[in-house]
């Protein structure tokens, strides 16, 4: 199995000042701790507004708020099923983001070596 590429050698793509400012926006949001766990949440699949409120203790009104602005972000998108919407992590792209970010937290620290 061939070992992955480090990302300092890889030549990322350009990114303008409006991107950059749109991508800081994305963090900024993912910075909330409430706002966090609710895109995790989708991470199982779509979920309702009434069971991620349930999960982790948030009033309804709260997450719909919070899923407003995630939606904006394209950080989540809504799957309506009859009356019902139910919200899902948007794209791949931001679920590897996620993903790889909560397997870094949960690492073991390693020592710098000097």
């Amino acid at each position: 199995m061939p070992s992955p590429i480090p990302l300092h050698s890889q030549t990322l793509p350009a990114l303008s000042d409006d991107k950059a400012v749109e991508l800081a926006e994305m963090f900024r949001l993912l910075g909330d701790a409430s706002r966090l766990r609710i895109v995790i949440e989708t991470l199982a699949g779509p979920q309702s507004v009434g069971h991620m409120a349930a999960t982790l203790g948030l009033s309804p009104s709260l997450v719909s708020h919070h899923l407003r602005l995630l939606r904006a972000a394209r950080l989540v998108s809504p799957e309506r099923r009859g009356k019902q919407i139910f919200y899902r992590i948007h794209d791949a792209h931001v679920r590897h983001v996620i993903a790889d970010m909560i397997a870094h937290v949960n690492e073991e620290p390693h020592e710098e070596q000097v």
